[in-house]
């Protein structure tokens, strides 16, 4: 304890000797609060504004974040190069899906979700359910519709299988490939173009294709009309997260490349909604056979329809 009183006393004259050889000297209270220096002030101001940014979602922000999001990338040879695009957890798919379900006017999808961590395996799973629901939904629609007719023999066509995934797979494949060529061809044209990743165009065109899974259940429902106001309402709603998307990434083209753009978008989706119903779901006609009516000379006749 002396030792320490010592030491504390020997501490309390350095610090009196070196107030009186320096009297202009200021000391800092503990108490007292610290005072931010001008400079620190005006930092601490521009890191506010650059979260706003961030939060807006400016030109500055997407660079900011392309660079954070950048990640160490494997050779494409190995299982980690491809274990990146599923690295996702449950919570983020179906933050993901719901935001596609319900988009909101003037907010991007890639910047809201997709751009911290784009993946495959909610496009992948998406598609695959896609693609059964509606073969067996156009089967069971087929057996519903022809329901009580006695010349009917229910079979199910597994080909619907096959073509639905070639149509869905190839679209949610082919024309984010083909859209993500042009937006990089017209991005070396003009600069302020804001530029996709391809897994970011892949993701936005997977998840925008979710709500397509339960209206592909409720077209089983045998009426025309309720049919088609469903395939307009789930159009609707996932034609405007892609315009809502790749608007953005065009508006400051030449105006009328960009509204060819999104009217191109925006025409192949709706070209997808139509063949769906009127492939899968449009009722063929049932080969009724002719009656056969036995003659008294033993000659079979065949009454023609």
């Amino acid at each position: 304890i002396a030792y320490l009183a010592m030491y504390l006393f020997a501490e309390f004259d350095d610090a009196a000797n070196l107030l009186a050889a320096n009297p202009d000297a200021t000391t800092i209270s503990i108490d007292e609060p610290v005072e931010i220096p001008k400079n620190q002030h005006s930092h601490l101001q521009q890191t506010g504004r650059e979260e706003d940014d961030e939060l807006l979602g400016t030109n500055d922000s997407d660079k900011t974040e392309l660079l954070a999001g950048q990640k160490k990338s494997a050779p494409f040879w190995t299982f980690d190069y491809y274990q990146t695009f599923f690295d996702v957890d449950t919570y983020q798919v179906l933050d993901r899906i719901k935001g596609s379900v319900f988009p909101v006017p003037g907010k991007n999808f890639v910047r809201l979700y997709i751009r911290s961590n784009p993946d495959l395996y909610g496009p992948f799973w998406i598609c695959a359910t896609l693609v059964f629901t509606i073969a067996v939904s156009g089967n069971l629609s087929n057996f519903f519709i022809h329901l009580g007719k006695p010349t009917y023999h229910y079979v199910p066509e597994f080909r619907k299988v096959s073509i639905a995934a070639t149509t869905i797979y190839a679209y949610a494949w082919l024309v984010p490939l083909a859209l993500w060529g042009f937006l990089m061809w017209r991005n070396s044209k003009v600069m302020n173009i804001v530029s996709y990743s391809f897994l970011e165009i892949v993701c936005v065109y997977g998840y925008s294709l979710f709500i397509y899974i339960p209206t592909a259940i409720l077209w089983i429902i045998p009426q025309e009309v309720v049919r088609w106001v469903l395939m307009v309402f789930s159009l609707c709603l996932s034609g405007s997260v892609l315009v809502m998307t790749f608007w953005p990434a065009v508006r400051d083209d030449n105006r009328r490349v960009a509204l060819v753009t999104v009217g191109t978008i925006v025409l192949l989706h709706a070209l997808l909604s139509v063949g769906c119903l009127a492939y899968f779901f449009d009722a063929p006609e049932v080969d009724v056979p002719a009656p056969i009516i036995p003659a008294e000379n033993g000659t079979v006749i065949t009454k023609s329809q």
